[in-house]
């Protein structure tokens, strides 16, 4: 099979919506608004969409992986937001170090578990 794919986009929950929409705007994605119940949050070419939709055990276990090409700047820049004095339940790790490259965590305020990472 030869598919010619351009995309692919998460869809994710929130708890709170509105503060959720405000958390991802404060992270630096950009939005574009696609009604009362849904917004496409996009970095560069890739993003997902944003629900007013919250069922816990979903919310709960979603997982994101957002590659970087520079970790160590990429959490500086995160830290230096201040998004966990912002926003409760937001936490940032350190960054751990693996085999296969090295990541932090970012908890967006549902609990929406971000992967941050590198591949070396």
């Amino acid at each position: 099979m030869d598919y010619d794919v351009t995309s692919i986009r998460a869809f994710i929950g929130a708890k709170d919506y509105e503060l959720s929409r405000n958390f991802y705007l404060d992270l630096g994605f950009e939005e574009r608004n696609l009604g009362p119940t849904m917004s496409y949050f996009k970095l560069g070419d890739f993003g997902f969409y944003l629900q007013n939709a919250y069922v816990k055990d979903w919310v709960n276990n979603t997982m994101l992986f957002l590659e970087v090409k520079d970790l160590e700047a990429h959490l500086k820049q995160i830290r230096a937001l201040q998004l966990e004095k912002t926003y409760k339940n937001v936490r940032i790790s350190d960054i751990h170090y693996k085999d296969w490259g090295k990541e932090f965590f970012l908890y967006d305020p549902s609990g929406i578990l971000w992967h941050i990472g590198s591949f070396e």
